[in-house]
C-alpha cells in the first residue's frame, strides 16, 4: 500500500511546479492537460479556456512523489488540514529549503533549533501550502 499527497492548485499548477522544481529540486515526471483527455468537451473535463490547464501530474521530491492538478481551475488554492513536512540531514540544508520556500510565501514559526530538532521552522508557500521544515536530530539522518 502506498500514500501519495493530491495536491489541487486550482489553475497554479504549473506555476507551482516550476516554483517546486527551481526551490526545492523537483523532478516533474509527467504532466496530463485537459485537452490530451479522450473525453468530449462536453464531459465538462475539457471546458472551453482550460484545455491548457494541468488535469494531472506527478512529481517528486527526494524520494516522495506527489501529484497535482488544477483541479477547477478558481484561483484559490485551498489546502485546509494539509502540512507537507521535509526533513533533512544538516542544519543548513534545512535553512536553505525554508528560506527557499519562504518566497512569496508567509513565515509563521522561524526555523530554530528546538528540543527535537536542531533546525526547525514552519511556513505557508506562496500557494497556500504549510510546510514543516526539520533537520533530523545528529546522526539520525
Amino acid at each position: 500500500m502506498q500514500i501519495q499527497p493530491y495536491l489541487f492548485f486550482e489553475g497554479r499548477c504549473e506555476e507551482a511546479l516550476t516554483f517546486y522544481r527551481d526551490k526545492l529540486g523537483a523532478e516533474i515526471l509527467m504532466t496530463m492537460r485537459r485537452r490530451e483527455s479522450p473525453e468530449p468537451p462536453t464531459s465538462g473535463m475539457n471546458q472551453p479556456g482550460l484545455e491548457d490547464k494541468i488535469m494531472h501530474a506527478s512529481f517528486k521530491i527526494g524520494e516522495s512523489t506527489l501529484m497535482a492538478s488544477d483541479g477547477n481551475c478558481t484561483g484559490t488554492p485551498d489546502f485546509k488540514g494539509v502540512t507537507l513536512s521535509i526533513t533533512t540531514a544538516s542544519a543548513d540544508e534545512a535553512r536553505q529549503r525554508y528560506e527557499a520556500l519562504s518566497d512569496g510565501g508567509q513565515p509563521f514559526m522561524p526555523l530554530q533549533q528546538t528540543f527535537f530538532s536542531p533546525a526547525f521552522g514552519m511556513l505557508k508557500d506562496r500557494f497556500g501550502l504549510n510546510w514543516m521544515v526539520m533537520c533530523s536530530p545528529e546522526g539520525q539522518a
